[in-house]
């Protein structure tokens, strides 16, 4: 299918998300984590991945950035 890029959004920054970031980098996968369209029940886990983590293997960015109108 020649699929290489995936957008990541998701209710579970530290469950969800933050596996199937992984998962996809370790695939090769270019990936863009739209922040502000995930979710964590604790915002400060949800700041330190989105930061400090997910910069390391993806692009992260807010959807109006990326093109979403939300």
């Amino acid at each position: 299918m020649a699929i290489n890029h995936i957008v990541l959004t998701g209710i579970s920054t530290s469950g969800v998300v933050l596996s199937t970031l992984r998962e996809a980098a370790d695939k090769d996968y270019f990936l863009t984590v739209l922040s502000d369209c995930c979710f964590d029940m604790d915002e400060e886990i949800h700041r330190v991945l989105m930061t400090k983590i997910f910069v390391r293997q993806a692009e992260v960015m807010k959807a109006a950035e990326w093109g979403v109108k939300i």
